[in-house]
């Protein structure tokens, strides 16, 4: 059988190798007997798992290539390439890859991006055997949903216009509308702002009298209005804006794909669900954990009792000084993670000013007690490129703000179905983001601060230090 064969392998190629993941030759098995059945599995992981699964995927893989769509980010494609069918070959096994928009015409794995497969998927190439891997599965919606974006710049007007002359005037008018009331006042600011709701229905009503339209325009008149977020970004300095659709759950939009495909999902969240990241399916899916067990050591987590909430005028200050007090005398890498750009430019150079060149600003070469102040989504991208940190600040947790417009939109429609929003959405994604950024202080034994006052102030405060566990009270700084 394919996973006794998988099994083999991979034993035979870690022989001799130090500090060797517990679950890997499991994790291959798993893989291999869901590639021979041909079934629908969904495999859990760990967070900070992402460098374990590579070979306990590939090798059974490299086995049973035919009929198999291998789906990884363009980063992941390089290290495929580069790093780890080398080091396959070095073993003996090969993997044939195939990176063509047509299926593959031999022995080989279908390798392909989320928009590619978007891209397959939407012309019938796919066909019916076609086995989906995708490792990550967790980024699988975000990815997704970037990929089914939607964008109407200011030369896809022109090119509206161009088509169809007669229309010309009034979709001058309606562009011109459109702009009046996105740089109204508040708007013309550099953020997001949302589209008016009108906009989209005015649009779809004049594209159905155009007849037929060219991309991107003909994809707004097919499009469910209920299940998208609109909204636009205005240039400040020039008055344009470009206007962006994406769905609000890529993974119900495309529904048809997961249901028509047998499909491998390695989730490596840490058991933190987010909202709307399960394909939805009609036969029965195998669900296993290979989570590990419960550490013995405890993470110290610095968390007083008495902080200001982010939204009062005192918690500026309060993160500076606290930022200090926790820096000073450090010999490791800090990362001081906070979502909101302006706070984070404005703590970055309060701390440069206190610690100087030592504090930079989503850097991934820092000195040996080097301070990098980023955003949350920047850490856990970049954390595989830097040394284990001594320590990490969170700010702010990484609560997604309603000032998004697709956040908005997302919550928004969650609250006509009379569901609670926050802990349904906005609270879930948050600790979906909060366990694998913090999952290198576990193994350098380092130590978290958390300076947002709402995990004390707040009842939904207990479920974040829940998924904490095991953790350990800091009281009081001490001097090293």
């Amino acid at each position: 059988m394919l996973e006794v064969q998988a099994h083999q392998q991979l034993k035979h190629l870690l022989r001799g190798e130090a500090g060797q993941w517990e679950h890997q030759l499991t994790l291959s098995r798993l893989v291999g007997r869901s590639l021979r059945r041909q079934d629908r599995t969904r495999i859990q992981l760990s967070a900070g798992s992402s460098d374990r699964w590579w070979l306990a995927l590939l090798v059974p893989l490299s086995l049973r290539r035919d009929h198999t769509v291998l789906v990884l980010e363009p980063t992941q494609h390089q290290r495929l390439l580069h790093v780890e069918r080398p080091r396959l070959l070095e073993s003996g096994l090969r993997l044939g890859c195939w990176t063509g928009f047509d299926p593959p015409p031999g022995d080989q794995i279908w390798l392909l991006t989320p928009q590619q497969l978007l891209d397959v998927h939407r012309s019938g190439q796919l066909r019916s055997d076609d086995h989906l891997v995708i490792p990550e599965a967790e980024w699988l919606p975000d990815r997704l949903r970037r990929a089914m974006t939607v964008k109407i710049d200011s030369h896809h007007w022109e090119e509206l216009r161009a088509a169809f002359p007669s229309a010309g005037e009034g979709l001058l008018d309606l562009h011109e509308r459109l702009s009046r009331q996105l740089v109204a006042p508040g708007g013309g600011t550099n953020r997001d702002l949302a589209m008016p709701e009108s906009a989209l229905t005015m649009v779809c009503d004049l594209l159905q009298l155009l007849g037929p339209t060219p991309q991107p325009w003909c994809q707004l008149i097919s499009m469910d209005r209920a299940s998208w977020a609109s909204w636009a970004r205005v240039n400040p300095n020039t008055l344009q804006w470009s206007w962006q659709l994406q769905p609000l759950e890529p993974l119900i939009t495309l529904e048809s794909l997961f249901l028509n495909h047998p499909w491998t999902l390695i989730h490596g969240d840490g058991g933190c669900r987010r909202h709307g990241d399960e394909p939805n399916s009609d036969s029965e899916e195998l669900r296993i954990d290979l989570r590990d067990a419960p550490r013995g050591e405890t993470l110290p987590i610095y968390l007083p009792r008495r902080q200001p909430l982010p939204n009062t005028e005192i918690f500026a200050g309060h993160l500076l000084e606290q930022s200090r007090r926790l820096i000073l005398g450090r010999s490791g890498l800090t990362g001081v993670l906070v979502d909101d750009p302006c706070m984070r430019q404005r703590l970055c150079s309060e701390l440069a000013a206190e610690f100087g060149s030592r504090v930079t600003l989503e850097i991934t070469a820092p000195e040996s007690n080097g301070v990098i102040c980023c955003s949350w989504s920047w850490w856990l991208s970049h954390q595989h490129l830097l040394p284990e940190p001594e320590q990490l600040i969170a700010a702010m947790l990484p609560i997604a703000s309603l000032e998004d417009p697709l956040t908005a939109a997302r919550v928004e429609s969650l609250k006509r179905q009379g569901r609670d929003w926050f802990r349904t959405l906005l609270l879930p994604e948050a600790l979906a983001t909060l366990i694998p950024a913090i999952a290198s202080l576990r193994r350098s034994g380092g130590r978290l601060a958390i300076l947002d006052g709402r995990v004390r102030g707040r009842s939904w405060g207990e479920q974040v230090l829940r998924a904490l566990e095991p953790w350990d009270s800091l009281q009081r700084l001490r001097p090293d």
